[in-house]
């Protein structure tokens, strides 16, 4: 089993920065993709950034020059750091990762999510 912990979210003001984090744990034999989505209120979640056991990353485009995904393979932790924080990134943010267990079985994991608000 595989767990995913975020940390990081809060109240932040227009043109501010936050950095998320998010590490997972359990029985882990290889982390392919990490990445984080959001929920707003009343919305679907959507990807926001994702990044590759290569290091390949992809942006939604309303993130793209403000926000930067990067992974820590050793502590399996990926990261989001947010810059130029606008109010319609409020929302709820999700970590996923997607790799294999030491009993060579497929995960597909969840965090439980934090929260992100940018207003004045």
């Amino acid at each position: 089993q595989v767990q995913l912990v975020e940390s990081g979210g809060g109240l932040v003001q227009p043109g501010g920065s936050l950095k998320l984090s998010c590490v997972a744990s359990g029985n882990i034999f290889r982390i392919n993709n990490m990445g984080w989505f959001r929920q707003a209120p009343g919305k679907q979640r959507d990807l926001v950034a994702v990044i590759t056991s290569g290091e390949t990353t992809t942006y939604v485009d309303s993130v793209k020059g403000r926000f930067t995904i990067s992974r820590d393979h050793a502590k399996n932790t990926v990261y989001l750091q947010m810059n130029n924080l606008k109010p319609e990134d409020t929302a709820v943010y999700y970590c996923n990762s997607k790799g294999l267990t030491t009993l060579y079985s497929y995960f597909d994991t969840w965090g439980q999510g934090t929260q992100v608000t940018v207003s004045s």
